[in-house]
C-alpha cells in the first residue's frame, strides 16, 4: 500500500509540473469538433465509460465521444489525469484501479456502453502486473457491467495476440487468415495477457450484454506516449540504427482512426448484427504509401528523425538481422538472471524487421469503417506536434535520456506495478 502511495503521489507532483502546463487543441480536435458541428456523425450514447481514459488511445477517444455528442463520459484511469487535459463539464476524471472491483463497479453504473482500454502495455511490466490487470481487470469490468446492467462493451484488443510465438511476418493478412485464439503460445506476456481477456470479453456476448472487440496497429498521432518517444529518444543519442535490410512492410493507424472505430463498435452492437462477438483490425488502410494498404517501416521513421534534426539513419551502417536476434537474446537471458526488462530484447527486435501490416476488408464491410484521416496527414500533423511540443523538453546526456512524454508511460508502469504488489500482499 505505501509503494502504490508512492508512486500516485511522485505522479501527481511531476504531472503538475509538466511543460504541458495547458490544454493543447492538436489538429485532430480541431477536426473532430467541425465534423461534429456539420452532423457527419451519429450521436455517441448519454453516458460512456472509459477506463484507460487519460492513456494516449484513452483521452483522445474521451475527447471524441464528447465531441459527439455524449452527455457524460467517465474517465476511469489509475494515473491522475495530467494538468493538460480536456477540462469539459461532460468529463469526469476518475482515479481507479481495474483491480479494485468495487471501484470499476461504482464507474460503470449507470453507463450506456463501457469501452475497457485500460491494459498494461508494451514490454516493460513484471508478469504478474500483465496478468492481474489485463486478464484480472477484465473480468472485473465484466463482473461490473453485469450487475449494473451495461448493454454494450467494446474491448480494445491488440493484434499481438495474433502474431506467432516465433514472430513470423504478417504480410496482408486478414482477420480470419490469422491464428485463431486461444494460440498454444504467444510471442510476449503482454500478447498472451491481451488474448485471454479479448477472449473473455467475446465469449460474454449475449443478449444482455453484447460485445465486439477492436484492435488497431502500431497506434500514432499527437500525445503519443510510448511507440515514437522511445525511437526518438534513441534517435535523438544518436544510437538508433537500421535494423535488417530496412525494407519491412508495415501499416499503422492514426489515433483519431482509431476511437472512430471504436466508436463505430459500438453503433454495431445491436441484435442481429454480423459483429457481434467478433475482432477487427483497424488501420490507415489504403491511403498509406502503397495502397494495398502499407508503407516501409524505416523509411517512415526516417523522415520524422531527419525533421526533427536528428541525424539520418539511413546514412549509416545497418545491423544485420541475425545479429540483433542473438543480442536480443543475450539481453533476454542476462534480463532474467538479474530480475530486469531491458529495452533491447528479442521481441523488440523481432517487431522491428518483420512484416507487419493487415487488410482491412472485415471492419469496412461489417462496422462501415472508413479511415477519418489519410496516413500522409496524419503522420504530418504528428511530426509537427512533437516538433512543436516533444523536441523542447527533450534532453540527452551519456547516462540517458529525458522526455516529459515518455515519463508519463514509466509512472503508469510504476503504479500499476506498485499495484499489483499491493493486491498480492492482500490476497
Amino acid at each position: 500500500v505505501a509503494a502504490l502511495s508512492a508512486a500516485v503521489a511522485a505522479a501527481m507532483a511531476v504531472t503538475k509540473a509538466a511543460a504541458f502546463s495547458a490544454h493543447v487543441l492538436t489538429p485532430m480536435q480541431e477536426r473532430g469538433k467541425a465534423d461534429s458541428e456539420a452532423g457527419k456523425f451519429g450521436k455517441a450514447p448519454k453516458k460512456c465509460v472509459v477506463t484507460g481514459g487519460t492513456g494516449f488511445v484513452g483521452q483522445r477517444l474521451v475527447e471524441m465521444l464528447v465531441e459527439r455528442g455524449a452527455e457524460r463520459v467517465v474517465s476511469f484511469d489509475v494515473v491522475p489525469p495530467p494538468d493538460n487535459v480536456w477540462r469539459h463539464p461532460a468529463i469526469e476524471y476518475v482515479v481507479g484501479d481495474l483491480c479494485d472491483l468495487e471501484a470499476v463497479e461504482q464507474a460503470v453504473r449507470g453507463a450506456d456502453c463501457v469501452w475497457h482500454n485500460g491494459a498494461c502495455v508494451g514490454p516493460y511490466h513484471p508478469v504478474e502486473v500483465y496478468s492481474r490487470v489485463n486478464v484480472g481487470g477484465t473480468k472485473n469490468v465484466i463482473a461490473a457491467c453485469r450487475k449494473h446492467g451495461v448493454k454494450k462493451l467494446v474491448y480494445s484488443s491488440s493484434p499481438s495476440t495474433r502474431f506467432t510465438a516465433d514472430a513470423q511476418d504478417v504480410d496482408g493478412l486478414t482477420e480470419e487468415e490469422m491464428p485463431k485464439l486461444p494460440q498454444a503460445a504467444y510471442v510476449q506476456d503482454y500478447a498472451k495477457t491481451k488474448a485471454e481477456g479479448e477472449l473473455l470479453v467475446r465469449a460474454e456476448c449475449d443478449d444482455a450484454l453484447l460485445t465486439i472487440a477492436v484492435a488497431p496497429h502500431q497506434v500514432y498521432g499527437p500525445r503519443d506516449n510510448l511507440f515514437l518517444p522511445n525511437l526518438l529518444e534513441v534517435a535523438g543519442l544518436g544510437k538508433l540504427r537500421v535494423f535488417g535490410g530496412g525494407k519491412n512492410r508495415i501499416c499503422f493507424t492514426y489515433v483519431d482512426n482509431y476511437c472512430h472505430a471504436l466508436i463505430l463498435g459500438e453503433r454495431a452492437l445491436y441484435q442481429g448484427s454480423p459483429a457481434l462477438g467478433k475482432f477487427y483490425i483497424a488501420t490507415d488502410g489504403e491511403t498509406h504509401p502503397e495502397s494495398q494498404g502499407f508503407c516501409e517501416f524505416w523509411k517512415e521513421m526516417e523522415k520524422v528523425i531527419v525533421s526533427l534534426g536528428f541525424t539520418s539513419i539511413m546514412a549509416k551502417v545497418h545491423l544485420p538481422a541475425w545479429f540483433m536476434l542473438t543480442l536480443g537474446w543475450l539481453c533476454d537471458v542476462v534480463g532474467s538472471c538479474l530480475g530486469r526488462k531491458f529495452k533491447l530484447s528479442k521481441f523488440a527486435v523481432r517487431m522491428l524487421i518483420m512484416h507487419r501490416w493487415f487488410r482491412i476488408d472485415a471492419i469496412k464491410r461489417d462496422l462501415g469503417y472508413q479511415p477519418l484521416v489519410g496516413f500522409g496527414e496524419g503522420w504530418t500533423d504528428t511530426v509537427g506536434w512533437f516538433r512543436q511540443y516533444w523536441l523542447p523538453t527533450f534532453s540527452a546526456s551519456a547516462s540517458g535520456l529525458t522526455g516529459d512524454v515518455a515519463r508519463q508511460t514509466q509512472r503508469k508502469i510504476d503504479i500499476q506495478s506498485a499495484s499489483a504488489l499491493s493486491s498480492d500482499k492482500t490476497d
